[in-house]
């Protein structure tokens, strides 16, 4: 998830890790805070891999400051986790939220399509936080009502967006 926002955010433009680290802060902050422990190794490991340049700039009152931008090969890996997704990309509301974040960068608008359909069709497989054996449980069916609040806002949530899927692919032709 980290990488994809790395690459999602730098393919829109060249940005510096700080603002690259607010910004990934702004999308996933409130469910996965982003320390710099965990953001410049993931950036040196992309830089690494070919996928990000870095180049120096010199601070207009502090030190010198590193500008992040997407290679080529940076360009192709992005649409290529976008065109094709891991399934925890897709079942994982987090990480969902991340993809979609950057889907509009996918210029074929049936590769875009068939990303949503694979979210559409995982919304619409029953399930359930709580079960009985292996059949999942309704809001309805529990006395707690802590439980039943988790199960009411997670089917509300789940009917928002699948009304946002069905118009969004319908209006991709798809």
């Amino acid at each position: 998830m980290l990488e994809l926002a790395i690459l999602g955010f730098l393919y829109d433009a060249p940005l510096h890790g700080y603002e690259l680290r607010k910004r990934i802060a702004a999308l996933t902050g409130h469910v996965r805070p982003v320390a710099e422990s965990t953001l410049y190794p993931a950036i040196k490991r992309l830089e690494k891999a070919g996928l990000l340049a870095r180049t120096t700039e010199p601070g207009a009152v502090a030190a010198p400051r590193h500008v992040l931008t997407l290679t080529e090969e940076g360009r192709t890996e992005l649409l290529h986790r976008l065109a094709e997704p891991a399934q925890r990309d897709i079942t994982d509301e987090n990480r969902w939220f991340t993809v979609l974040a950057f889907l509009r960068h996918l210029p074929d608008p049936t590769a875009q399509a068939a990303v949503l359909r694979r979210r559409l069709a995982f919304l619409q497989e029953p399930a359930s936080f709580f079960y009985d054996g292996d059949r999942p449980l309704a809001a309805e069916e529990l006395d707690d009502p802590f439980r039943q609040g988790i199960l009411t806002i997670a089917r509300a949530t789940s009917r928002a967006e699948l009304t946002w899927l069905r118009a969004t692919l319908e209006s991709l032709g798809g």
